[in-house]
């Protein structure tokens, strides 16, 4: 009979694209606060996961020019 595999330690995450703050991710897609470090702890720093998340939300990114 197998053991089942350790699942103590997290797998980790290949990061894709280059990672965002905190702060940026929130001006980017207008998110409070609670909401960004809620989605980037959850999904991690890349910044082409969190971009993919977004659109998949239907929340284009606001005008950073601005």
């Amino acid at each position: 009979m197998t053991d089942a595999p350790n699942t103590a330690t997290p797998a980790r995450r290949v990061l894709r694209g280059r990672p965002y703050s905190i702060g940026e991710f929130a001006r980017k897609y207008r998110l409070d606060d609670k909401e960004a470090k809620r989605l980037y702890e959850k999904f991690g720093p890349s910044a082409t996961e969190l971009d993919l998340l977004m659109a998949a939300k239907r929340r284009p990114p606001s005008s950073l020019d601005a």
